[in-house]
């Protein structure tokens, strides 16, 4: 039964890659959005403690956080010590983590859409995708992806196509580093996370 279900599995897999003409970019995006229906479909059952433990992995996979933690921090991060770096990945896998279980808290009928094809740039590959909301209205989620270590992870999630989450994260932590330095950054990113954890979904 297990070689059944290893033979099938690795079919479906060779299928969806002839189906994306075996672009990585796109897959990546697909296995999450595969994972983060999963838990959509669950959410209320799950709540937001287990959503985050379910998302957690599907989330390391698909992303490059210490990269995105490094984009986002700027050209301070070459100065902030190994531990407190070390700290910051952490506090901010924490917090993409909890941001999407507790955004992603139901389920009514939504749908991802993913283009076929992603879209080279200087900086990466565009993956170009679609949430469509329950009432058929859709919005747009683009992805800026890297080849990491030989494979494709997310590295800045443009909503609506055009708002970077990273220069929105990136404005807000050098307010924070200024003001406080890393410490204040590692505090902030941990109470973030803990009110996502304990407040309503948003």
């Amino acid at each position: 039964m297990l070689a059944g279900a290893a033979a099938l599995g690795c079919g479906a897999t060779r299928a969806r890659a002839a189906a994306e003409g075996g672009d990585p970019a796109v897959q990546t995006v697909r296995a999450f959005y595969d994972s983060l229906l999963a838990v959509m479909k669950r959410a209320k059952e799950l709540g937001v403690r287990g959503r985050y433990d379910r998302l957690a992995a599907p989330i390391r996979a698909a992303f490059d956080l210490a990269a995105m933690t490094r984009i986002a921090v700027g050209p301070d991060w070459s100065a902030i010590p190994p531990e407190a770096q070390t700290a910051l990945v952490d506090g901010f896998t924490r917090l993409t983590i909890a941001t999407y279980a507790n955004r992603f808290d139901g389920y009514s009928g939504e749908r991802f859409e993913v283009e076929p094809a992603s879209e080279a740039r200087t900086t990466g590959r565009i993956v170009r995708t679609r949430l469509i909301q329950s009432n058929g209205e859709p919005i747009a989620l683009n992805y800026l992806l890297r080849d990491a270590g030989g494979s494709w992870k997310i590295v800045d999630v443009y909503l609506t196509a055009t708002i970077s989450e990273l220069a929105t994260r990136r404005s807000e932590f050098a307010a924070i580093l200024k003001s406080g330095g890393p410490s204040s950054l590692i505090d902030s990113l941990r109470q973030k996370t803990d009110a996502l954890m304990h407040a309503p979904a948003a």
